[in-house]
């Protein structure tokens, strides 16, 4: 984090899933490569995590619904998809404090740990996690997350995709009122975050971008692949995610006989229904090394 700043970027984002085993067929047909399974402990909730060198993807599903599911039961009754990002902090206590001297609350930090079932033996990677209260992102549901046991999260074999794809450029949400969040993201997270462009607006943090824009501009952002017309606004409907090679993506698309529309030459763009409610993009944009 850098003046005083109370996250550093992105870590990740949490899609919401029906089926966790189907969901991970999925992004594998997709061309990614998912780790093993994760299953939080004290927890009903299990997931697979698509790993890139500086963040990843989460998909998140109910393996025992006796058990407690933090409100994923009442995501999934609603529907699929993008659910949540978690925004990386490498000391969840300061994030804590930079949030409450822009005078927005923040909880204290609590412990999260999860099972990861491994071929040579189950580790437990651990995490600290900070929830800020809603004003701090509003329309997008957020927390802070501070890895405890970082080296457990990533190894070569996970990070190399088919597809060619390195990392999470953007993460868009469809609202009826962009231009009205402005002053509350500047707020926190400072005036040069956030930018205005007619009535899209980003943040900008770290190498990723959040966007927000109405239901006829997430249209036009996305050639036409639209939002979800059975959910009220605010929900977040599509995710960017760089690949090296936009052929190689095509190629691997094409094999699993998947249909994407493509945009501009640089851009494949997957429906909803192929990638577990999310409207994918894959942008050809290379990615600078951590």
């Amino acid at each position: 984090m850098t003046d005083g700043a109370p996250v550093s970027g992105l870590d990740h984002v949490l899609i919401g899933v029906r089926d966790l085993e189907g969901a991970r067929r999925a992004y594998q047909a997709l061309g990614f490569v998912c780790t093993p399974r994760g299953r939080h402990i004290g927890w009903g909730t299990a997931n697979y995590c698509i790993m890139f060198a500086r963040d990843y993807i989460e998909l998140l599903g109910i393996v025992d619904a006796s058990q407690f599911t933090n409100n994923l039961d009442v995501f999934l009754a609603r529907r699929e998809g993008l659910m949540g990002v978690a925004f990386a902090s490498a000391d969840a206590e300061a994030s804590r404090t930079a949030f409450r001297a822009r005078g927005l609350a923040a909880e204290a930090p609590h412990a999260l740990a999860r099972d990861l079932e491994l071929p040579e033996g189950t580790v437990q990677p651990c995490f600290r996690l900070v929830h800020p209260d809603a004003e701090a992102t509003p329309a997008l549901p957020a927390f802070v997350c501070e890895h405890l046991t970082p080296e457990l999260m990533r190894r070569p074999e996970w990070l190399d995709h088919p597809n060619s794809a390195r990392g999470i450029l953007a993460v868009t949400t469809v609202v009826d009122d962009p231009p009205a969040l402005a002053p509350a993201y500047a707020r926190t997270f400072g005036e040069g975050a956030v930018t205005l462009t007619d009535a899209v607006l980003t943040l900008h943090l770290g190498h990723a971008a959040f966007t927000f824009a109405n239901a006829d501009d997430f249209d036009l952002l996305f050639d036409g692949v639209g939002a979800d017309a059975a959910s009220a606004p605010p929900y977040i409907a599509a995710l960017t995610v760089a690949v090296d090679d936009i052929a190689r993506a095509a190629a691997v698309l094409d094999r699993a006989g998947i249909a994407a529309e493509a945009a501009g030459g640089q851009s494949l763009i997957v429906a909803p229904e192929r990638a577990a409610g999310v409207v994918l993009e894959f942008r050809a944009e290379r990615l600078d090394r951590p």
